[in-house]
């Protein structure tokens, strides 16, 4: 039944960050807080608090996974546009996720009920697979420079993405003599950041280096095959979150203003000014409920293998990107390699239609 709390406008794959709870009890399948006595002495004996204490390792975990598919995808060979050189193109990429995990079932919204415009209590059939759809421009200034912007957006969230990437060939257009036979050799970064949702705000850089050689096939046709290797630090921030959305803090408190001068708590001791919320005959307990999770700082190590084929000016391509070492492994702290273990490795699948001119 489809009775929980959320936003009509939510979209199945948004991020529901309210139901990443360590313990579950504390709020109602709809959201809101829980008054039974015997109860809040259970959650008190397990988490040590009356009120909800947000899972702060389902949310890392959340935050590895989606900035998996929002890092940059170095979508290209070694070999730059050209001097003055334009490529404009449509970039589709499909990311795997780990949709039997209870993060994606309890941390993204669901599908939405056509009558009530509410959704779900959780999300009982997460999308294997992470789409983004980008359009990007590319704009080569010579001597092996090359700069790209980006803009993009994922289906079945309200999550845009933008960007941009700078790389610099170090050996690039070698095509005859003992030369020749040289690969095409670049270095480069990038950075995404993504926009359409208050509950997270995310950053994700990316250091990466290809190797590729164009192999033409007739005067108007080159296929150029490469491999490449990113490192990429993801950066998430979780926005304030309201654990129980089905109950007014406000209300549910009687909310009377702050704590302070000229309007005094009269269940605190006299000239005791803390600023806390002064409740009219009611609880101050779901105050407590907002939260902000942990900040994620992640790391994630990628090998990529890709094709594209020119002819004439125009270009299609394909690209594989795949985890080289488990995500828990790629951490630097121990917190991290604890949070993320038993996190499954991700892939990426990229496809590319533009135009070089």
């Amino acid at each position: 039944m489809l009775t929980g709390a959320g936003s009509a406008l939510a979209e199945p794959m948004d991020p529901a960050l309210e139901r990443l709870v360590v313990d579950s009890r504390c709020r109602t399948p709809a959201g809101a807080i829980v008054d039974d006595q015997a109860t809040l002495d259970a959650l008190v004996a397990a988490t040590g608090r009356p009120t909800c204490t947000p899972d702060h390792a389902q949310f890392k975990r959340l935050m590895s996974q989606y900035g998996f598919a929002f890092a940059p995808t170095a979508m290209h060979s070694a070999r730059t546009t050209g001097f003055g050189g334009f490529h404009l193109s449509l970039e589709a990429a499909y990311t795997s996720i780990d949709d039997d995990a209870s993060y994606w079932e309890q941390g993204t919204q669901g599908s939405v009920d056509p009558s009530s415009k509410r959704a779900s209590i959780r999300n009982t059939n997460p999308s294997p697979i992470l789409s983004l759809y980008s359009a990007k421009i590319r704009k080569s200034f010579g001597f092996g420079l090359e700069i790209t912007g980006a803009v993009g957006f994922m289906p079945k969230t309200s999550i845009l993405s933008g960007g941009a990437d700078v790389r610099l060939s170090l050996l690039e257009g070698f095509r005859t003599g003992a030369a020749g036979v040289l690969p095409d050799i670049a270095v480069g970064g990038g950075v995404r950041t993504v926009t359409g949702t208050p509950q997270f705000q995310m950053t994700v850089v990316g250091l990466d280096a290809q190797i590729s050689k164009p192999l033409p096939i007739a005067d108007s046709s080159i296929i150029t095959p490469w491999v490449g290797y990113q490192y990429a630090w993801i950066f998430a921030d979780s926005g304030l979150v309201d654990l129980t959305p089905g109950t007014d803090a406000i209300g549910y408190c009687n909310f009377a203003g702050p704590n302070v001068p000229g309007n005094p708590d009269p269940n605190k001791p006299a000239d005791t000014y803390d600023g806390q919320p002064v409740c009219n005959g009611g609880d101050p307990r779901d105050f407590n409920n907002n939260v902000v999770f942990n900040k994620a700082r992640l790391e994630r190590q990628r090998l990529m293998f890709g094709v594209n084929y020119r002819y004439e000016m125009v270009m299609i391509g394909g690209q594989f990107i795949t985890d080289i070492v488990d995500p828990a492994d790629a951490q630097n702290s121990d917190a991290d390699k604890k949070d993320l273990q038993g996190t499954g490795r991700q892939w990426t699948i990229v496809l590319e239609l533009g135009a070089m001119f």
